[in-house]
């Protein structure tokens, strides 16, 4: 791959990145690739089912391969909400485009999400959401190369605000 042409959608679960990754590759005309969406491909189950049946440290190693297994070109890419947990895999797609850090707030995602366990979430037993966002947000602005600030936005005005991003 000549030049890095990717966007990288990084931040919690629930913040948007597949709805708005789907948008933006319309948009943009690019393609669009969920991570979770191919680690639950490539094990024929739903994230929760398989860390049920075999373990939180399994679905690890298997989010981490998977991640640095991307390889892709002109495509939005939406990872899962724990990527930044994994620096190999992390400093593998900041090779292949721009990381951008959706930073929505804290009640946004607590509206938005649900059960924490159900949805797949990698999280300690008995963490909080306030817990798991203090513990994250250094990683997420730590791999971002941009940071869209998105509560309060439209929809339309955030896929306007990250297509930018593609120009500069």
């Amino acid at each position: 791959m000549a030049t890095p042409n990717n966007l990288i959608l990084i931040g919690m679960p629930s913040c948007g990145k597949s709805t708005l990754g789907v948008l933006l590759a319309k948009h943009l005309a690019m393609r669009f690739v969920d991570t979770d969406l191919m680690i639950q491909e490539e094990v024929s189950m739903r994230l929760h089912d398989y860390q049920l049946s075999e373990g939180m440290a399994a679905f690890q190693e298997l989010e981490e391969r998977v991640l640095c297994s991307v390889q892709t070109e002109r495509t939005v890419i939406a990872t899962g909400g724990s990527a930044i947990y994994y620096p190999e895999a992390m400093a593998h797609l900041k090779t292949l485009g721009r990381v951008v850090f959706l930073d929505v707030p804290l009640e946004v995602v607590r509206s938005r999400i649900g059960d924490l366990a159900e949805r797949g979430v990698v999280f300690e037993s008995g963490t909080a959401l306030e817990d798991l966002l203090r513990a994250r947000m250094p990683l997420y602005q730590k791999y971002a190369d941009s940071v869209i600030v998105c509560g309060g936005k439209p929809l339309y005005a955030l896929v306007e605000e990250v297509a930018w991003l593609m120009h500069d």
